[in-house]
């Protein structure tokens, strides 16, 4: 696990470099799965999910939730995939004071989420308690549930997704980043899946000799 941050510009982003090549995805079982076969039945997961007319779900705190944020709006503007996030602010505050915090994410999920829903849930630690109950609510739902986490490998969050990406590292920079990176290249996938016409070599910039 990196614990520690180079110590110049060019250090930390060598080591996140590096971290990029050590990122796990694992079952709920914890059997490891292939890194691109994995994020590749991410995609097909997310387009059949647009094919139904399901929904996804997706949960996270502080940077996180913007993580979801972001990668909500791009399934939505993108790929046109019904996708929700919690966050507005008079349902998030009315729950987190009249239930509590622990609360805001799984009592929409309860209200919201049918069966083979998917549910996209986020946290750095995978120890946030708001997060773990939704990932619980979601499975008694019928609902797919994958997770990204880091920090400690044993995290409860990793232990309960059918899809779980884990990036082991302990510093929030370089496990959130990790995760935004990550949300990026589903969301891209899925996007040119559902344009046809664009291929990843085509929408890459040429570097100029």
């Amino acid at each position: 696990m990196i614990d520690e941050i180079g110590a110049a510009p060019r250090g930390y982003l060598s080591a996140f470099a590096r971290l990029l090549e050590q990122v796990e995805i694992t079952t709920h079982r914890g059997e490891r799965l292939d890194f691109d076969e994995a994020l590749g039945t991410l995609v097909d997961s997310i387009l059949s999910i647009k094919d139904a007319h399901a929904k996804i779900f997706l949960i996270g705190n502080g940077g996180s939730s913007a993580i979801v944020s972001h990668t909500q709006n791009d399934l939505c503007k993108q790929v046109g995939v019904r996708a929700m996030v919690f966050t507005e602010g008079p349902l998030l505050t009315a729950t987190a004071n009249d239930d509590g915090y622990d609360a805001v994410f799984h009592r929409p999920i309860e209200l919201w989420a049918d069966e083979h829903d998917l549910l996209i849930a986020v946290s750095s630690s995978g120890e946030s308690e708001n997060v773990v109950k939704a990932a619980i609510a979601a499975r008694a739902k019928g609902c797919r549930l994958v997770t990204m986490t880091g920090f400690s490998p044993t995290n409860r969050l990793r232990q309960a997704g059918d899809v779980n990406v884990y990036v082991p590292a302990a510093i929030y920079g370089y496990v959130e980043t990790a995760h935004a990176l990550i949300a990026h290249c589903v969301t891209d996938m899925a996007m040119m899946r559902v344009g046809a016409s664009v291929r990843l070599d085509d929408a890459v910039l040429e570097t100029p000799s």
